[in-house]
C-alpha cells in the first residue's frame, strides 16, 4: 500500500479532475460559439478565461507530480466505477471512484473555476 500525504492525494486527484473540467469547458466554448446567442462575447470570454486558469492549475499540478515522482494511470472503467492507479517510486495504489462522484466533483470544480475567472476578470477591469 502506498503512503501519501493529503497534499499528494489532492494533487493526484487534480490530475484526474482538471482534464475533465477542461474538456467540458472546451465543449461549452464551441456550443456558445455555434449557438444563436445575440451577445456571445461575454460567454466566450468567461469560458476562455476559465480555460486559461484551469490550464495553469493543471500545469502547476503536473509540475508538482514530476517534482515528487508521482504518477496517475487510468485503470479499468465500467458503468459505475473508474479505477485510477497512483504510483510513487514503483509502488502503486489502486483506487476506484464512483462515476457519479467524479461527475459531481467536476461540476463543483467547474463552478469554482468559473467564479475564479470572473473574479480575475473583474480585477483586470
Amino acid at each position: 500500500m502506498l503512503k501519501l500525504s493529503k497534499e499528494a492525494i489532492q494533487m493526484l486527484e487534480q490530475v484526474i479532475y482538471l482534464p475533465m473540467v477542461l474538456q467540458i469547458l472546451q465543449r461549452d466554448y464551441q456550443a456558445f460559439e455555434q449557438g444563436t446567442f445575440k451577445l456571445k462575447q461575454p460567454y466566450l470570454k468567461l469560458v476562455e478565461q476559465t480555460i486559461q486558469y484551469v490550464q495553469k492549475e493543471l500545469a502547476n499540478t503536473k509540475r508538482y507530480l514530476r517534482k515528487n515522482q508521482l504518477q496517475v494511470l487510468r485503470g479499468e472503467r465500467d458503468d459505475l466505477f473508474s479505477e485510477y492507479i497512483f504510483m510513487h517510486q514503483r509502488v502503486q495504489d489502486s483506487r476506484r471512484y464512483s462515476n457519479i462522484r467524479l461527475r459531481n466533483h467536476v461540476e463543483e470544480l467547474l463552478s469554482y473555476y468559473l467564479a475564479k475567472a470572473q473574479e480575475i476578470s473583474q480585477c483586470e477591469q
